[in-house]
């Protein structure tokens, strides 16, 4: 799968580790910064990963920051974008069974690094269900 990646400084270390998880699992990543730990305005990075999978160049988006709210907000004001921000396993699971999610959005002060991958995990693999929530994603683009 085609993955577009972007974080703030308070995102950056997971975002490292999540790039190498998804490489190593045979994802294609495009990383679109912050590169660093230094602080940043997020929707510089953000924004670009919206954009990105909104566009269709990549299938999914992961955006990360200290605790994923704001990222969530500025993915979301990109039309064609369901963000779904996730704090757990089950957050996951059902922003893309119900939501058709296809950014997902992470707070690295919100969780430990192993759920965040489990969570990036489940986002990738769950697929939406559609029927009933299929005119609910209708009414969201309308």
């Amino acid at each position: 799968m085609k993955i577009a990646i972007g974080s703030d400084h308070a995102g950056f270390r997971y975002k490292q580790a999540i790039i190498q998880h998804l490489r190593e699992g045979g994802h294609e990543v495009k990383d679109f910064g912050t590169h660093s730990d230094e602080a940043v305005d997020y929707p510089k990075f953000i924004r670009p990963v919206a954009e990105a999978v909104a566009a269709g160049t990549y299938e999914r988006g992961i955006v990360l920051g200290g605790s994923g709210n704001g990222e969530a907000i500025t993915a979301n004001r990109v039309k064609g974008v369901r963000c779904g921000l996730c704090w757990n396993l089950e957050s996951a699971r059902l922003t893309r069974l119900h939501n058709d999610a296809n950014v997902l959005s992470l707070g690295e002060r919100m969780m430990d690094q192993e759920t965040a991958l489990k969570i990036v995990d489940v986002f990738l693999t769950t697929a939406f269900e559609g029927g009933r929530h299929l005119a609910r994603i209708h009414q969201i683009d309308e």
